[in-house]
């Protein structure tokens, strides 16, 4: 654990978990080993991936960020109100932490922890959070969720929220949001809570142009993740050799995510060579669609019992809470 210099205020506080890069490395290469070829997700986020992902929530077609705005703007009172003020808010996968900044004036936690794999993000939300808020404590982490099998000694005990808005729980097959659930289970403690954006079940048109935007951002963000590799993982993608494609795969209740090769190609990604086909496709990421019942279901296996959920009006998306069982 690294931590950093003070942040300008004196209430903020910025550490860093990093990932040995062997490590990294080693995922990479089997993911694009395995057959069908995969590359996890998170690899989206460096610092352009980011960006970008803030410009897809922005899009006329992507209605998921405006939903769940509009949820926490009528319902943040009573969401606070069920959780109660002075409670340690973690928010894993934080990126701009503007969900959390939504929150935090009815919610009034005693400290803001705010968890994610893109340092830019932390530190600048970090900043402005504190600039609006300098009653809060402030202890923010650079480090992949994924693989933080533990809470950081500096998060301090007490009541503890566990808050994942933005739908990304869908990233992850069931079984893994499972584990992933479990863990923050322990991390909550006997007392702690989940506050969790779920994308639900809708039309698949609007699902898929929530994926195929017009403008194609969501594309270059999909193709972002071949930038970001070259850079990190010593491979040498041409990313003009590939397209975006996006489907939902209604059997699964997921949108789909890949890449796909437009002609017959040898990439080096570290120290492996891999030959793609054309029309060969890797795997970048999946968008699992749920009911509050069936993830309630899902959560229940990992030690949380559901205790309210609030919904847009056009029920495209559900805030849901949970309480330890």
């Amino acid at each position: 654990m690294q931590a950093l210099s003070p942040l300008p205020r004196t209430r903020v506080q910025l550490y860093r978990l990093t990932t040995p890069s062997s490590d990294m490395q080693r995922e990479i290469e089997q993911g694009l080993l395995a057959t069908p070829r995969r590359i996890h997700p998170k690899y989206f986020y460096d610092e352009r991936g980011s960006l970008l992902f803030d410009q897809i929530t922005e899009q006329l077609e992507y209605y998921a960020t405006r939903a769940e705005t509009e949820i926490l703007r009528r319902y943040g009172a009573a969401i606070s109100a069920r959780l109660g003020a002075n409670a340690i808010l973690i928010e894993p996968g934080s990126g701009t932490s503007a969900k959390a900044e939504q929150l935090l004036p009815t919610l009034q936690p005693r400290v803001y922890v705010p968890i994610d794999i893109a340092a830019i993000h932390v530190r600048d939300a970090a900043c402005r959070i504190s600039h609006r808020f300098p009653w809060l404590d402030i202890q923010a982490l650079v480090t992949d969720i994924c693989t933080m099998e533990q809470l950081p000694d500096f998060i301090p005990a007490g009541r503890r929220v566990i808050f994942y808005p933005g739908s990304s729980i869908g990233n992850f097959e069931p079984a893994a949001a499972v584990a992933l659930l479990s863990r923050w289970r322990e991390f909550a403690g006997t007392d702690g809570h989940l506050l969790i954006g779920v994308d639900l079940i809708k039309d698949p048109g609007i699902l898929h142009d929530a994926y195929n935007d017009e403008r194609g951002i969501t594309a270059e963000f999909n193709l972002n993740i071949l930038r970001h590799l070259n850079r990190v993982a010593a491979a040498n993608f041409d990313l003009n050799a590939f397209r975006h494609v996006a489907f939902f795969n209604e059997p699964k209740h997921r949108v789909e995510m890949h890449l796909e090769s437009l002609c017959d190609q040898h990439v080096r990604v570290g120290s492996i060579n891999i030959t793609l086909r054309d029309g060969e496709r890797i795997h970048t990421e999946n968008s699992y669609k749920y009911s509050d019942r069936s993830f309630a279901a899902l959560a229940e296996q990992a030690g949380w019992e559901l205790d309210c959920s609030w919904h847009d009006h056009g029920h495209f998306f559900g805030v849901l809470l949970f309480r330890a069982r």
